[in-house]
């Protein structure tokens, strides 16, 4: 039987890799709602290679947007939902704290009260999901030693994490509260290719080759748990599928990097897949920048729960992501300088 689902932010990294993932695995038995509003982080380039897909339909629009959202569930009657939709930038979130709470708490809530309206309230009932994607950040900042797991107390550091931290909030809520059948995972830093520009690693590759300075927060040993976007899209598929109503899985794949090695990482790569024209290395552009306000020190996941559950586990290693993403960005950075200018 054919499912629905409806995907939010499908045009951004993860969603887009997601739906790319769900249609390119699956034969007839998904088919894919896209909404999204097509903010500056989005970008349907992401996926121009299933734009026509049968399987496929995009609508562009906000999920803060009551009236469409409640028309696609009565008209497109989805399975399950995936929420990606958020704005994500941390620095953002410094300078305008007003539009992360605008999408990110009222959109989400926008959505978990259509899905209650139409999964819980009319005659009809289905084991229908809704699949909510936050992140680590919710949890604050580690020190030098322990890991974030399911049962971490909340502590966001950041508008972004606070914002991230009430969405979760109601989704928990709607669960307890109406009994919706919803699930919610918790993901550590993703990296891979389509990710927007703004990102640590999209920009260290973008201004090496451009021989412009790679800037670095503070001291550069703030460490991050580094998960492959690939990886996360099958923990999400194995938890929409197979996860517990009402629990929380946090994704990490057990790879800390402080940025500082990840920015010399990156410059190892390029130097030996595009060399410098006067023979030094890319990490002579290394420069070290005044640090974010609220700058989290650690973040590390513990994820013994999805591994022992839903017998998910990491498959990319660092070294192989890491790769094929600075491949995959100079590839792009290469075919862009080489189209005329218009």
């Amino acid at each position: 039987m054919t499912k629905t689902y409806l995907i939010t932010g499908g045009a951004g990294f993860i969603g887009a890799t997601f739906i790319l993932h769900l249609l390119e695995n699956t034969t007839t038995d998904i088919r894919v709602i896209n909404l999204d509003a097509l903010t500056y982080a989005a970008n349907l380039e992401n996926l121009r290679s299933v734009a026509n897909a049968p399987r496929y339909t995009f609508i562009k629009g906000n999920i803060t947007d009551a009236a469409l959202v409640g028309q696609i569930f009565d008209t497109h009657k989805p399975d399950a939902v995936v929420h990606f939709a958020a704005e994500s930038h941390v620095d953002n979130s410094i300078k305008n704290p007003n539009i992360f709470v605008e999408t990110n708490v009222v959109g989400t809530q926008v959505l978990l009260e259509a899905a209650r309206t139409v999964w819980l309230d009319k005659p009809v009932t289905k084991n229908n999901r809704f699949h909510h994607i936050s992140t680590n950040e919710v949890y604050g900042s580690l020190g030098e030693t322990g890991y974030f797991t399911e049962e971490t107390a909340y502590a966001p550091n950041s508008p972004y994490s606070a914002s991230k931290a009430a969405s979760d909030m109601l989704v928990r809520a709607y669960f307890h509260t109406f009994g919706l059948n919803a699930v919610i995972t918790n993901c550590s830093n993703n990296y891979g290719a389509r990710q927007h520009g703004e990102k640590l690693i999209p920009t260290l590759i973008r201004n090496a080759l451009a021989g412009k300075p790679l800037p670095i927060y503070g001291d550069g040993k703030n460490i991050r748990d580094w998960l492959h976007v690939t990886d996360h899209c099958t923990a999400i598929e194995r938890v929409l599928e197979n996860g517990k109503a009402g629990e929380t899985y946090v994704i990490g794949s057990n790879n800390e990097q402080d940025n500082l090695t990840i920015a010399h990482y990156v410059c190892g790569i390029l130097d030996g897949l595009k060399p410098r024209a006067d023979g030094l290395s890319y990490t002579t552009q290394i420069s070290f920048v005044e640090d974010r306000r609220g700058h989290d020190r650690r973040y590390a996941i513990d994820a013994t729960k999805i591994r022992e559950h839903l017998g998910w586990q990491a498959s990319y290693s660092f070294e192989q992501g890491l790769a094929e993403t600075v491949a995959w960005y100079a590839l792009q950075q290469e075919q862009s300088s080489a189209k005329p200018a218009a």
